[in-house]
């Protein structure tokens, strides 16, 4: 088992992980950077040692920085979390050579997951389907526009080291492609330091379903069930629940030995996730993510397993404790995301310091969040400000227990989006299992319009 791990994250990722390594015996050193020096995970670590300015690429992107501070305090394991350099292959690289453990898959499984455009032909030699696309990358809007005549509009911009919502742009018809290319192009750079592009045909209002896989250096590869992640805006993730709501028993079967054959064909070590589009009993493979997932919680209370706890067991060179035949699912969870931004304003990212907190409890309830009172959420980085999860035993009681914690959430000091999360619980649409990915955009304006009434009522009282 791995001794001490250098933590290459901060929130609540950090924090969660900080506490499987606790309950396993093994040390932490937190990586922080000057604007996290109070921030709950640095406060708890066996050790801690900041990294550099508060700028993410001054600090939680530095590599150099984080193999320096790793080696220095005698770390024998680096874990990257998710979002920074959770799949950046040259890093997973990097920790190799450095004689330290990278938590998660190697370098070469990062780079056929990580580019989403060699990926796709990866899926498709394992007979994964796959959505109508460009053969690899588009280099040019005529190659674009080529694509996208061969499919059919309208089609997806996505960036080939994507992840997160970032790097995608819409297009409609021809005339939207230049422009589509060149933002989607700049936001790639800038976010993942690669602009490569590839196209694929727009699947209109499906549903973002993605299947949890674990698997170990002895070649046992698994799937631990799917979760639905449709309620979403630009992208980004909202909502999540496990597992999806409605699929029939094949659809879901199918999906899960697609994952697993997915795993396979890359070469895949560690907790990572394949994401599908489903559009009634069809699928298809969007792309792989090659670390935790944000929403890994649902899929931790519907099958007991501790994600985490697998990763650093898994990087320890142990084999799954567990097989195919071992994982259960039991019951439904769901989870709100709760960031610090205004819905009313047009979703403005709204950090601050933190005057008055309270999270609701109960049994089947959690809540992954690295706030405290007093604290301050920088501006420097991401707005998520806690996760609410509720288990439990029918999909009706676990709603109605998340809607019973996001009544008790509560957080003074900052707009969040907890109230809208709250509405959504109430929508005849969502309370069917019926959302797509086009759920939010079609009913936003009535979501909003409702919690303004209740903040404007709750003002005059």
């Amino acid at each position: 088992m791995l001794k001490r791990v250098l933590i290459a994250n901060r929130g609540e990722i950090a924090l969660r992980v900080l506490r499987a390594c606790r309950e396993l015996e093994i040390e932490t050193v937190a990586a922080y950077s000057e604007a996290d020096a109070e921030a709950l995970h640095v406060q708890l670590a066996t050790e801690s040692v900041c990294i550099g300015p508060a700028r993410a690429a001054d600090s939680y992107l530095n590599q150099d920085a984080l193999l320096t501070a790793a080696l220095a305090t005698g770390c024998d394991g680096i874990h990257p979390g998710y979002g920074f350099l959770s799949e950046n292959a040259d890093f997973s690289d990097a920790c190799a050579k450095a004689g330290l453990t990278f938590i998660g898959p190697s370098g070469e499984a990062i780079r056929k997951a990580g580019s989403k455009s060699a990926a796709r032909d990866l899926m498709k030699a394992a007979g994964v389907p796959v959505t109508p696309g460009s053969d690899g990358p588009v280099s040019s809007v005529e190659e674009a526009l080529a694509a996208a005549e061969a499919v059919g509009w309208p089609v997806l911009l996505k960036a080939s080291a994507g992840g997160g919502g970032r790097g995608i742009r819409r297009c409609d018809g021809p005339d939207e492609l230049p422009a589509a290319c060149a933002e989607a192009k700049a936001e790639a750079a800038a976010c993942f330091g690669n602009d490569e592009m590839y196209l694929e045909k727009l699947v209109l209002n499906p549903r973002h379903v993605e299947v949890q896989i674990l698997a170990d250096r002895q070649g046992h590869t698994i799937h631990l069930g799917d979760r639905d992640c449709s309620v979403q805006r630009r992208n980004q993730k909202l909502m999540e629940e496990a597992p999806a709501p409605g699929l029939s028993p094949a659809l879901r079967r199918a999906m899960g030995e697609a994952a697993v054959r997915a795993a396979e064909a890359v070469g895949y070590e560690g907790a990572g996730t394949v994401e599908f589009l489903v559009d009634g009993e069809n699928f298809y493979f969007m792309e792989m993510n090659t670390r935790i997932q944000v929403e890994h919680g649902v899929t931790e209370l519907v099958t007991g397993v501790d994600l985490v706890r697998q990763q650093l067991r898994i990087a320890s060179g142990l084999p799954l404790d567990m097989g195919q035949e071992d994982v259960s699912i039991r019951g439904c969870a769901m989870e709100c995301r709760v960031n610090a931004e205004d819905p009313h304003g047009d979703f403005r990212p709204c950090p601050g310091k933190v005057e008055f907190l309270h999270f609701p409890g109960g049994a089947g309830v959690r809540v992954d969040s690295c706030l405290y009172n007093g604290c301050t959420m920088s501006p420097y980085y991401d707005s998520l400000a806690a996760k609410v999860l509720a288990h439990g035993a029918t999909r009706l009681e676990t709603i109605r227990k998340l809607r019973r914690c996001l009544e008790e959430f509560t957080l003074e000091g900052f707009p969040t989006n907890a109230e809208l999360s709250y509405e959504i619980l109430f929508h005849p649409v969502f309370v069917r299992g019926r959302c797509t990915t086009g759920f939010l955009d079609a009913h936003l304006a009535e979501l909003l319009d409702f919690s303004r009434r209740v903040e404007e009522k709750e003002a005059e009282a």
